[in-house]
């Protein structure tokens, strides 16, 4: 039995830098200019300091509302800081992590994200743990919190 293998035509064959990869570049650059005009980008400029101050706090109980949720509930989803990033990348241009790097006072996402676990681990301690925490009603305080936070935000568009 024989077995025949079709052979590539090498005038037909695919060629790295021939004409039909440079005019694709070139559509993609032409593409790529004519929206960086219609895109405007979040001018930081523009941010007060009472704007920073809300992003910071929405940032701080996205993510003590995040932890509740993973040390009280088993739920490890991360949906509220996720909710908020995509409204700061739809609004404003920029991730948690930008907000965390650049208007923490601790000036590292990671050192910051730290202090806030702990912090919130020393107020989850006080309150007597998960029980104590619910009896307190901690999970409807951040609720609200995060409520009020991304209403804010949504008003600042």
């Amino acid at each position: 039995m024989n077995i025949v293998l079709p052979t590539l035509n090498r005038s037909r064959r695919y060629r790295p830098g021939g004409p039909g990869r440079r005019l694709l570049c070139g559509c993609a650059l032409l593409i790529g200019a004519s929206l960086a005009g219609t895109t405007a980008a979040f001018d930081e400029a523009l941010l007060t300091d009472a704007d920073r101050a809300l992003l910071v706090e929405a940032v701080e109980v996205a993510f003590e509302s995040d932890l509740y949720n993973a040390r009280c509930r088993s739920d490890q989803a991360g949906r509220h800081t996720e909710n908020l990033n995509k409204e700061l990348v739809s609004n404003y241009r920029m991730t948690v992590l930008d907000v965390l790097d650049d208007y923490f006072p601790e000036g590292y996402y990671r050192t910051a994200r730290e202090r806030m676990e702990q912090d919130f681990l020393d107020r989850l301690r006080d309150l007597g743990g998960c029980p104590g925490a619910k009896d307190a009603g901690l999970r409807d305080e951040l609720r609200s919190r995060y409520d009020a936070a991304m209403e804010a935000l949504a008003a600042r568009r």
